[in-house]
């Protein structure tokens, strides 16, 4: 008992009270200087460790076996294929001040692997390190202290005490020397601890908690768990003490799932299927792992991502194993039944089970990590992952298939008490009550329609038996047009022979059906009978049906500008904006703008498009669609996607492509399909990824084949008829500029003003392949011609890419400066607009004519700054063609090797009489790079001096 006093004395700070032979006998000057650093480790705690727990003596606890602790004592062997997480490294060197790194997540998301790169990292700085991996048996506070004070051994460097002396010390005593140990190191350390939810006794968390509480500046307990453990964390957080790497953080990246992905497989996926798989697991990194087991050396890997969900079984196997089977009765089943729910929240889960505390369970999952997800926005909501909810629906169906009806009604009976009409509608069609689902549908069915909720419409009608519509014609009119921009015309058509809406004499429904005919055929590429039978229609419009009036209003219109009637396009999109009532329909009015948007496109007013373009996408979002890409606006999507492209920003371009060219293939327009694919191809080639670029012109040219479009074929094969020339292919272009040559359909295409042809059809493509292969002379006569064409048609962005390759042909044909003429105009008017992948896209030889000219501008003595900027930027578009690239012509004298962009540049200046300084100081570079691209020129016309040089470069046409 005396010496649980002084042991009291001790915690309370009241060492004086002791006599150094009691001190001596407890600890002595250990004692003493772990209080100098702990003044107070906490009477209670450690009081209630000495009563709780006996001396050796009077208790025998079995020990760790040295093996047992070796394993224990080292962390796992690192794989080869492992990942290095920069991102998790980074985080943790910048965060200063750590006491507590706290490493928490579910099963499988690498929180072992991310504590092991960090002590890897630790030790690179030259910080001392210790690990100690937990298990069951761990949960004792005698055990847990041998163990943890066996850890220190590897960042002290000094054997602990062993033999019966220090495992018959009281408990308290043990736990304030490993207390002294820590603080008497002077060193910094990191002590790693994993799998700490194997703890759940409150004396060893309590001690832990301490320990952080009162660490050595330089001190750093690294926890790995799969729940939040009880220690201290508000506190610390508060104080900047604690560092946490969740599920957030642990997640892969897209990057790093494609850099695992690529190391795993033997065969590569593509860029798409990445996508998905990672979209799929939501970068959990053992389902990953496991997924890519079951892809090597799969026969047909696209199809199994796009099926891959928790029900694998391998997925499965170890969500069962490692998750479900760990959980309490109670847990377990409050899992399954609420699995139905899309979003997990307190009141809907009291719907489904009002005999649970749902509120207590939830706090439960969310405190253990247990794949529960909270959802953006709403503080009171979650939602399961993807696999693990998927695995625990399939669970359900196989424990309790007479459960899942019951769930689903009720949950949809909550949604609609909630004023939620889609939630409740999806769980009424899921439990098979479709009188509800047709009551809510009817309801709610012509708001989402105007809303341009396509893909979901047609999902939930998909999911309703289609006789049961047939006393609900205004439901077969919204799943009619779903279907048109969802599905595709081929599905719509269909679903109207199917239903009695082209029997019916109800004005309501004839107006519908009057108006989806011509978009029907419009989508089928039959421009002709689409504006015969779209202007019968106009002529027998009524009021009473704004989203029909208003469709047909903007079908005719497009039809209108494809057939080059603009003025009646123009006067067709105000009719269908005055056909709106006051609750306007989003979706009209994003094809409205789309319409007005390809007006100004070809008109050159590219500003104005890309604004309107951006218009339409916003038009459709809607704060409770999962994804503003699901709704009705791809078509919207892909032209704004387009006008980022022609702005050089390629990365948004390339993301916004990824999710609406899906959606145009789904419904099968060409003219969208066609411009997504190139602008995704023409991307990769930017990139440097000709392969990829190459993949996806074939992707495009089999799916025209198997849609039976001929005209998305052969623009396929004009892109890579252009990207061949990009590459100096010039032979292999030509051959597929023949195959793409049918001359047939080229001359049907002509008739009309398609936004896909508008820059690349067969007269275009044929002059590129004359100005960079043929002769170049002959291609200027054909180009003056087409572009006095484009410019009466009032096709102004056409004729401005035709005066680009007019420019390339009298460079290439040796009138350097007629080019350079052409080309000044050419930057005056595209600088107003913002245009930049129209000139880039190019190539090699513009990239000269630009850099010609920015050094023209950049000399004059008056000269617009902002053109001068538009210019600069234009060079930077370029890249390393820009900086690398010169383009010989006919009659010019072979040089042993070409000037590059910088060169001519330089000497562009020096035939104008600038010194060195003086050229330095207008190209921003020293003296001495001046200097040494003009021994470079020197070199490669074979010129002795700056007059020759100048002079050789006037003969052959340089300057």
């Amino acid at each position: 008992m005396y010496a649980l006093a002084c042991l009291q004395a001790i915690c309370e700070g009241d060492v004086a009270t002791m006599s150094p032979s009691s001190a001596a006998g407890i600890g002595g000057g250990a004692i003493l200087r772990c209080n100098l650093t702990f003044p107070a480790i906490g009477a209670t705690t450690l009081l209630s460790m000495s009563l709780a727990y006996p001396t050796a003596s009077e208790k025998a606890q079995p020990m760790t076996s040295q093996a047992a602790l070796a394993s224990k004592l080292n962390p796992p062997a690192s794989l080869s294929s492992q990942i290095l997480r920069s991102g998790i490294l980074d985080r943790v060197s910048a965060f200063a001040g750590t006491r507590l790194l706290l490493v928490q997540a579910s099963a499988g998301f690498g929180k072992t692997t991310a504590m092991i790169q960090c002590m890897a990292h630790f030790k690179d700085q030259g910080r001392a390190t210790a690990w100690l991996t937990l298990d069951s048996a761990d949960d004792d506070l005698v055990r847990f202290l041998d163990c943890f004070n066996a850890a220190l051994d590897g960042i002290t460097g000094v054997q602990r005490e062993g033999g019966a002396t220090a495992e018959d010390r009281p408990v308290g005593e043990r736990a304030l020397a490993i207390a002294a140990r820590m603080a008497g190191e002077p060193a910094p350390f990191a002590l790693f601890i994993d799998d700490f939810e194997c703890i759940q006794e409150s004396t060893v968390i309590g001690w832990v908690r301490e320990m952080v509480n009162r660490l050595p500046p330089h001190g750093l307990l690294v926890v790995g768990s799969r729940h939040r453990p009880d220690l201290g964390l508000g506190r610390l957080r508060a104080r900047g003490h604690l560092l946490e790497i969740g599920v957030d953080q642990l997640r892969f990246s897209k990057d790093e799932t494609e850099h695992f992905l690529q190391r795993e497989l033997s065969v590569p996926l593509s860029s798409e299927d990445v996508d998905q798989i990672h979209a799929r697991t939501e970068g959990w990194v053992t389902a990953l792992w496991l997924a890519s087991l079951a892809l090597d050396g799969h026969d047909a890997p696209s199809q199994f991502i796009s099926h891959f969900s928790g029900t694998d079984r391998l997925v499965a196997d170890y969500l069962a194993e490692e998750v479900l089977a760990r959980q309490t009765p109670q847990v377990r089943d409050f899992l399954l039944r609420t699995s139905v729910l899309r979003h997990v929240c307190v009141g809907a889960c009291r719907a489904l089970l009002p005999d649970v505390e749902s509120e207590r369970l939830l706090a439960e999952l969310e405190k253990d990590n247990l794949f529960l997800i909270p959802i953006k926005g709403d503080e009171q909501g979650y939602r399961y992952h993807s696999l693990f909810a998927g695995f625990l629906r399939a669970r359900l169906a196989k424990e309790f298939p007479t459960e899942v009806l019951r769930l689903h009604r009720a949950a949809s009976e909550w949604y609609e008490h909630q004023g939620r009409p889609v939630p409740a509608i999806d769980h009424a069609i899921e439990g098979r009550d479709f009188p509800r689902a047709l009551r809510l549908l009817s309801a709610r069915a012509p708001r989402l329609l105007d809303e341009g909720r396509m893909l979901l419409l047609a999902r939930m009608f998909d999911a309703v038996p289609f006789s049961l519509l047939g006393d609900y014609p205004a439901l077969q009119v919204v799943y009619v047009w779903a279907l048109c921009f969802s599905r595709g015309p081929h599905h719509a058509m269909d679903a109207l022979s199917r239903s009695g809406l082209l029997q019916s004499k109800v004005p309501e429904w004839q107006a519908h059906v009057r108006a989806v005919r011509p978009s029907l055929l419009l989508m089928m590429d039959r421009f002709e009978e689409a504006y015969a039978c779209g202007e019968e229609a106009l002529s027998l419009r009524t009021n009473g049906t704004p989203f029909a009036n208003a469709m047909l209003a903007n079908v005719m219109a497009l039809i209108g500008l494809f057939m080059g009637r603009c003025e009646q396009a123009r006067a067709l999109l105000d009719g269908s904006r005055d056909a709106l009532d006051a609750q306007a329909s989003a979706f009209n009015g994003m094809y409205s703008e789309s319409i007005g948007g390809l007006i100004d496109l070809q008109e050159g007013r590219q500003r104005q498009a890309a604004v309107r373009f951006r218009l339409a996408v916003e038009a459709t979002r809607h704060p409770s669609s999962f994804s503003h890409h699901a709704n009705g606006n791809a078509w919207a999507g892909v032209l704004h996607a387009c006008s980022l492209y022609e702005a050089n920003d390629l990365v948004q371009a390339s993301r916004l492509l990824q999710c609406y060219v899906p959606l145009v293939k789904e419904v099968g327009l060409a003219d969208p399909i066609i411009l997504g694919d190139v602008v995704l191809a023409r991307i990769a080639h930017a990139q440097g990824d000709m392969d990829r670029a190459l993949r996806i012109l074939t992707e495009l040219e089999y799916s025209g084949h198997a849609r039976r479009i001929p005209r998305v074929v052969a623009n396929a094969r004009l892109e890579r008829g252009r990207l061949f020339m990009m590459q100096g292919q010039g032979s292999s272009a030509k051959m597929e500029l023949d195959c793409a040559g049918d001359e047939v359909l080229w001359q049907r295409i002509k008739r009309f003003r398609l936004p896909a042809s508008e820059l690349e059809d067969i007269v275009l493509s044929r002059l590129r392949w004359q100005v960079g292969y043929g002769d170049s002379r002959a291609a200027c006569a054909s180009l003056g011609q087409e572009i006095d064409r484009a410019v009466a048609e009032s096709r102004h962005r056409r004729a401005l890419k035709l005066r680009v390759l007019l420019a390339m042909a009298h460079y290439r044909s040796g009138d350097a400066g007629k080019a350079q003429v052409i080309m000044r105009d050419i930057l005056h008017e595209s600088c107003a607009e913002g245009y930049v992948r129209l000139i880039v896209d190019e190539g090699p030889m513009v990239a000269v004519l630009v850099g010609l000219c920015h050094a023209q501008m950049a000399n004059a003595r008056r000269h617009d700054p902002t053109l001068v900027a538009y210019v600069s930027n234009l060079l930077e578009a370029f890249g390393d063609v820009a900086d690398s690239t010169a383009v010989a012509r006919p009659g010019q004298v072979p040089l042993p090797e070409p000037l590059t962009l910088k060169e001519s540049r330089v000497l562009q200046l020096l035939s104008e009489g600038f010194s060195n300084r003086a050229i330095a100081g207008k190209l921003f570079v020293s003296d001495s790079t001046v200097r040494t691209h003009l021994r470079n020129v020197n070199s490669k016309l074979n010129a002795h001096s700056r007059t020759q040089a100048v002079a050789i470069a006037r003969r052959i046409g340089i300057v």
